[in-house]
């Protein structure tokens, strides 16, 4: 057992409002989701709050503007700096606050650093273009540039799964381009933003660039609707995300929403390598992943030997405390989302699906679980589990599996393991999703690459240099000589 204690936490957390901590009361309890305690409070913004901030950003666009990129990057530098000197700090706290394994914790808390290091990198290659605009002999006196400048205050929604890096997703490109933003934690998970903001708070950053307040979601309805904020960030469940774009108004929207990740298994595969990334993708952080492998198609001729490859490995799994240095399978992040998904496995054994392995949970811990048979259509397969939950299905056409994967309503990321060059391009050029990912997972991410999905899984890519793109717009001049030789 690991000798980690959660005394690395503050009794109390303030949030920023406009780069200051405010500790305006203790109203949020944060639960250890393993032993169900409290571990921290957090203080929570009320619309008042919000609004200030709000007004704050806005007063912060022009003195963020007149920033060069150099002082930007030495922001991220500084995040960067403090991040690796308290790297143990926030992998403990995402062990406590959100139930991850502490081994995916600290795998996590690289992530957020590389995400901030290649923002640092980026924050001065926001590049322009120089165009000719003499194409016909009405324009023969006129020439043109571009350049892009930030869009203005931004609206940021962070979910509870990623506390620390999907919140960096959002934060380090707004601060390589220079938009001030006020970003709502999840309130299950709100220290790894909060300890963010603490160390923004050390940095030269103008009055209002920044402010991160987490608030119950029944009081959050200004980060949707005013008019002051040019973009709205939200990263989280189709729902709601998609109830957010139709109130949003005009400002831009970016959404990565959920998914039922797939993935084809062809018989050229490494069946050893096979096992060992489903495992992963399918069990890493209990599966509460928007790209956690959900559906397995496996190719008729190998199915039987990869089920029990699967159901082997799956079985040997180890599950409990996140604070254990062993364990691999941790608590989900509450009850009622236990509960759920195990009435979502018990319906499909209802409806014809065969039990594989796991299926029984006790409080937050689930099993790693393993179906096959399952329907179509029950709820297990056709919505997100975003639990340790996977349905195996067979299938003899490689464009069959293809289509399967596309009925979907998702589209965000699918794996396909092959060796054949001309099936992989397929799979590229038909699967409608966001990222086709070969000789993989569906669950594999890196943070400079553009990452989202299509149909309900979202709009808009993320990845820095993706994200930095949706905080900018291109502003055109034109010069005309009157007097050309």
């Amino acid at each position: 057992m690991s000798d980690l204690k959660t005394s690395v936490l503050k009794q109390s957390y303030p949030y920023y409002l406009a780069n200051k901590p405010v500790a305006a009361n203790q109203d949020l309890k944060v639960i250890d989701k393993f032993t169900g305690e409290v571990a921290t409070e957090v203080a929570l913004a009320d619309e008042k709050a919000i609004d200030q901030a709000i007004a704050k950003a806005v007063r912060a666009v022009e003195p963020l503007q007149a920033m060069s990129a150099y002082d930007r990057q030495e922001v991220l530098r500084h995040c960067l700096k403090r991040f690796e000197e308290r790297r143990e700090e926030l992998a403990l706290s995402l062990c406590i606050e959100a139930g991850k394994p502490i081994k995916d914790a600290r795998g996590e808390v690289s992530r957020l650093i590389d995400t901030f290091r290649v923002a640092s990198e980026e924050a001065v290659r926001l590049y322009g273009e120089v165009m000719p605009l003499d194409i016909s002999l009405n324009t023969r006196n006129y020439r043109g540039m571009w350049k892009r400048v930030p869009i203005g205050p931004c609206s940021f929604i962070s979910p509870f799964n990623f506390p620390l890096n999907l919140a960096a997703h959002k934060i380090a490109p707004a601060v390589a381009v220079g938009c001030p933003f006020v970003l709502k934690p999840a309130s299950l998970t709100p220290i790894g933003a909060l300890v963010i903001g603490e160390i923004l708070a050390e940095t030269n950053l103008p009055e209002g660039a920044f402010s991160i307040l987490p608030c119950r979601r029944d009081g959050a309805e200004l980060f949707t609707t005013d008019e002051r904020f040019k973009l709205l960030s939200f990263t989280g469940s189709p729902s709601v995300g998609w109830d957010l774009k139709a109130k949003a108004g005009k400002k831009k929207v970016v959404l990565e929403l959920g998914g039922n990740a797939a993935v084809i298994v062809e018989p050229d595969s490494d069946l050893d390598d096979v096992t060992n990334r489903i495992m992963v993708g399918a069990f890493y952080q209990s599966g509460q992943s928007c790209i956690s492998v959900q559906r397995i198609l496996i190719h008729y001729k190998i199915y039987d030997e990869l089920r029990d490859r699967l159901v082997a490995a799956a079985s040997k799994l180890v599950k409990g405390d996140p604070k254990d240095e062993k364990t691999f399978i941790g608590p989900m992040i509450a009850e009622k989302e236990a509960d759920r998904l195990e009435s979502w496995i018990n319906e499909a054994v209802e409806r014809g699906a065969k039990l594989l392995c796991g299926g029984s949970r006790e409080g937050t811990m689930m099993e790693a679980t393993l179906l096959e048979d399952v329907p179509s259509d029950v709820t297990i397969s056709s919505q997100e589990a975003f639990g340790p939950v996977a349905c195996l299905a067979k299938y003899r056409d490689f464009d069959d599996a293809l289509n399967t994967i596309n009925e979907s309503r998702y589209g965000l990321q699918a794996g396909v393991f092959t060796q054949n060059l001309y099936k992989m391009y397929r799979a590229w050029d038909r699967l409608d999703v966001g990222g086709v990912i070969i000789g993989d997972v569906p669950s594999w991410r890196v943070d400079n690459m553009p990452y989202g999905g299509v149909k309900d899984s979202g709009l808009g890519r993320e990845g820095v240099r993706f994200a930095m793109q949706d905080m900018t717009e291109i502003r055109l001049m034109v010069v005309r000589d009157p007097a050309p030789k």
